[in-house]
């Protein structure tokens, strides 16, 4: 098995894995109207960052064309998380073994799309803000 193959099954393992732990810390309340509050929204975000993180790692097995743009989408939105929320910009429902290994994750991840490892389709500047900007507003949107 090569490389790229060995990392992307890796980082859909931890994928999978996260996804399952942090849909179990969801709570589907009783009732109609507490599913328009804000709160309830916001248990979803480290789900979310967990799909990107298998989306990511997924292109990476199959070597899609946007293998390295869905690799900084997952990296921002994964290293935004706990740097807004240590800065105190937003607070964030992600447990603190999920900021690790998510931190880990995209750390690795920008590495592989910005130095292109594999050999994909490179990171322009307008794909690297694009990737920014996605990041942004999925924090924003579920951690405000």
């Amino acid at each position: 098995m090569e490389k790229r193959k060995i990392i992307a099954s890796l980082l859909l393992s931890i994928g999978v894995l996260l996804s399952i732990a942090f849909l179990l810390q969801i709570h589907f309340p009783q009732g109609f109207e507490v599913y328009f509050e804000r709160a309830y929204y916001s248990q979803f975000g480290p789900l979310v960052i967990s799909i990107e993180l298998l989306t990511a790692s997924y292109y990476l097995f199959i070597e899609h064309k946007n293998t390295n743009l869905a690799l900084a989408i997952f990296g921002f939105t994964g290293l935004l998380d706990p740097i807004l929320t240590k800065l105190g910009y937003l607070n964030s429902s992600m447990p603190l073994y999920g900021t690790i290994i998510i931190a880990a994750c995209a750390l690795l991840c920008l590495w592989l799309a910005f130095s292109n490892t594999f050999k994909l389709s490179p990171m322009t500047l307008l794909k690297t803000i694009i990737s920014v900007i996605i990041g942004f507003i999925t924090e924003i949107f579920f951690n405000l």
